[in-house]
């Protein structure tokens, strides 16, 4: 008896947050919180079937491979493959890392030295941050930068050896700048993203903060755009998705690491979850993506490999 009731606890749970994920909304605390581990609850899935076995629970067993189905289904990658097309005109190297703090700064200026990426947006970057960056990683390397001077999460910055034209960034909490980059010729749109996070009590502000960035991403009318950062929000997430459908792709899954998890760092892989994003326009197919563990920081950051490609002409 105490075996169904448990089952039926676990299966209950898990099909709300299953529920509101069919159902394309976030809901409140804690189901935004659990949307960002999805595919973890397979586990209680899996021990809640086993328990209705146990306590052969006819009815329990067929809710349970229901929900496991739908957790299946929503695993799967979201949104289209694309492929762009035309002919290539730059490599862009981007890399976007969460320095928590500035604690993880260091080990950033290393990865940056060893991978060198020509863009590079840099969440939590606080004014000892930034002034490493400048000290580290001087105008000799990275000529253009456009940032957010602010202590704590408020600062980052973007760091470009590519021209710059300073835009206006999206409004938040966290400092996120925005610029317009000079890639061969062509006007290409940056913007850092790192919304606050889903804290309780929170979600409406995160829920409105990626509303905006995704109101960037939609403003772009067909103009070439590279949208990277902390989102603080995964595919599993129809505040996410939302930015997703104005057209963007997110280059990890266009690299086949759509799952690979970023945060906490702390966790083995694959366990955690992806946070962070390099989301392109349809200019732009990732050649590949890797996520790289730095120290002293609780995130890993994304390096992705891009073709800049200009549309063909008919």
């Amino acid at each position: 008896m105490l075996a169904g009731w448990l089952a039926a606890l676990l299966l209950a749970g898990v099909s709300v947050v299953v529920g509101c994920r069919a159902a394309d909304t976030d809901g409140v605390t804690p189901v935004p919180q659990l949307l960002a581990f999805l595919p973890w609850l397979l586990v209680p899935t899996g021990l809640a079937l086993l328990l209705a076995l146990l306590a052969r629970w006819r009815l329990g067993l067929v809710w349970g491979v229901a929900v496991l189905g739908g957790l299946a289904w929503f695993i799967e990658p979201y949104g289209k493959d694309a492929e762009a097309s035309g002919p290539t005109v730059a490599e862009v190297r981007v890399l976007a890392s969460n320095v928590q703090f500035g604690r993880g700064t260091g080990s950033l200026v290393s990865a940056v030295r060893r991978e060198r990426p020509g863009l590079v947006f840099v969440e939590e970057c606080d004014y000892g941050c930034q002034d490493t960056l400048r000290r580290e990683l001087p105008p000799s390397e990275f000529p253009y930068r456009q940032a957010v001077a602010a202590g704590g999460s408020q600062g980052s910055v973007i760091l470009s050896r590519y021209p710059l034209k300073a835009a206006a960034g999206v409004p938040g909490t966290m400092g996120m700048p925005g610029a317009v980059a000079d890639i061969e010729g062509h006007a290409v749109r940056l913007q850092l993203a790192h919304p606050m996070p889903p804290l309780p009590r929170q979600v409406g502000l995160w829920r409105s903060e990626l509303g905006r960035l995704r109101d960037f991403a939609a403003s772009g009318h067909g103009e070439p755009t590279v949208l990277a950062g902390d989102f603080n929000a995964t595919q599993d997430h129809a505040a996410f998705r939302r930015i997703l459908d104005t057209g963007l792709h997110d280059s990890a899954r266009q690299a086949g690491k759509s799952r690979a998890p970023s945060w906490p760092s702390s966790a083995p892989s694959p366990l955690g979850t992806q946070i962070d994003h390099v989301l392109v326009s349809a200019e732009f197919s990732a050649r590949s993506a890797r996520f790289l563990t730095l120290a002293d920081t609780d995130h890993r950051a994304l390096l992705a490999d891009l073709a800049f490609h200009l549309p063909e002409r008919h």
